[in-house]
């Protein structure tokens, strides 16, 4: 029985490409499985709006007439148990079955777990809707919360937590906040930012111990300072949800292994979003996996194109974005790909740092400034980095140089 599309994992990466299959003209069965009771909704809010807001709502995708409207069967929230290749069959936790033309993992990842005893109810991680609506209602004055992990989700519910009058504690093990994928000189600018607004940031000390008895948490660092909290949210990283995948057979790879096209090791599966590790062909086809919302949007709408036989491979420069107090930090491109950096200063208190590879490649551009200060060149940074321009050094840092200029040479 030809079953149509069937997409396991009903987030932004899911439910855009639900969206897509529609808008491409596609007319078969379109059936979309959630493990969350929400309708397809945005991530990057819970640490930001979900917190501050007067009345948080999820940010959805789309409602329910439009699902409606479109001819899409939303399940949830529905557990997958199993998926059976050879009969093309994804077979649900309570007994029933669901034929598929071609599949769609959007699976997404999951927090990584603080691997150590003493956690309670008190050690939160933020990942759904849910989990955002149980740690504001600890987010008032007077109360103690620690974030460990100094990463994105981190600083930013920090801040978030910091604009309701708690009292924050980041605690990171690195030797700087934001280690991943930010450089130094921008992260040292969001580390005195925290620090401004009341903010305490203590790096290069682990977490020895935690003693959390469900009314109040302690962590014991590893330089024997001791950090008393009404709550810990843990932010280390989140991890690929494979475990179907791999379970069914696929190729795992620092996630569900695709290829350009998004296809996994079964020509009839695919996989998109933070699930999935792929090639880019802009640094040469190395495979990366993403964890950022516009990758897990731009791959459910590019999904649904393969799956319906278009055979376009991924081309996105990678891009990254975050909001705290009254700083945006965006990124485009892998600056890891680098070995100089040039610095352009954008106006008051907002700066790009301009990242290039040997050969003189532009492989990554990282900025941070008030609001959208430094948008507009991130974007044309982005498009010299697709094009694999290799700009002047001096053009780059001078501010009367255009970028456009450089763009159109």
């Amino acid at each position: 029985m030809n079953g149509g599309m069937v997409i396991i994992g009903a987030g932004e990466c899911g439910g855009r490409a639900a969206l897509a299959l529609r808008d491409l003209g596609y007319a078969g069965l379109v059936t979309l499985i959630g493990d969350e009771p929400h309708l397809p909704y945005e991530r990057p809010p819970l640490s930001k709006d979900a917190m501050v807001a007067d009345a948080p709502a999820v940010k959805a995708i789309a409602g329910e007439a439009d699902l409606a409207d479109k001819a899409i069967t939303h399940l949830r929230p529905v557990t997958v148990a199993s998926v059976d290749r050879a009969a093309k069959l994804v077979k649900l936790a309570d007994g029933s079955e669901l034929a598929y033309e071609k599949l769609l993992f959007a699976t997404g990842s999951t927090p990584r777990k603080l691997p150590m005893p003493g956690l309670g109810r008190r050690c939160v991680y933020l990942r759904t809707f849910d989990d955002a609506l149980a740690i504001r209602r600890h987010l008032r004055p007077e109360s103690r919360i620690a974030v460990v992990g100094g990463g994105f989700i981190g600083l930013e519910l920090a801040a978030s937590a910091r604009r309701l009058g708690a009292d924050v504690a980041v605690i990171e093990a690195q030797p700087r906040i934001l280690m991943r994928g930010v450089p130094a000189e921008i992260a040292a600018v969001v580390h005195a930012a925290h620090e401004a607004h009341g903010a305490k940031i203590l790096c290069g000390a682990g977490i020895a111990a935690i003693d959390d008895d469900g009314q109040k948490v302690q962590l014991t660092l590893s330089d024997g300072r001791v950090i008393d909290a009404d709550l810990a949210v843990i932010g280390i990283g989140a991890v690929p949800n494979t475990r179907l995948a791999e379970a069914a057979g696929l190729r795992i790879e620092n996630g569900i292994a695709v290829d350009a096209m998004l296809r996994t090791s079964d020509p009839a599966i695919f996989a998109a979003g933070d699930c999935c590790s792929f090639p880019l062909a802009v640094y040469g086809g190395r495979r990366v996996r993403l964890e950022a919302w516009r990758n897990a949007q731009e791959q459910g709408a590019l999904a649904a194109r393969n799956m319906l036989g278009h055979e376009e491979p991924v081309s996105a420069v990678p891009w990254f974005w975050s909001d705290q107090y009254e700083l945006t930090m965006q990124i485009a491109g892998l600056s890891d790909e680098a070995n100089s950096s040039t610095r352009r200063d954008i106006g008051e208190n907002a700066f790009i740092l301009f990242h290039l590879a040997g050969d003189g490649r532009l492989v990554a551009a990282s900025g941070i400034g008030p609001d959208t200060a430094v948008a507009r060149d991130i974007r044309l940074s982005e498009m010299l980095i697709a094009k694999g321009a290799r700009p002047d050094p001096g053009a780059l840092a001078a501010p009367d140089v255009k970028l456009k200029r450089l763009l159109a040479g």
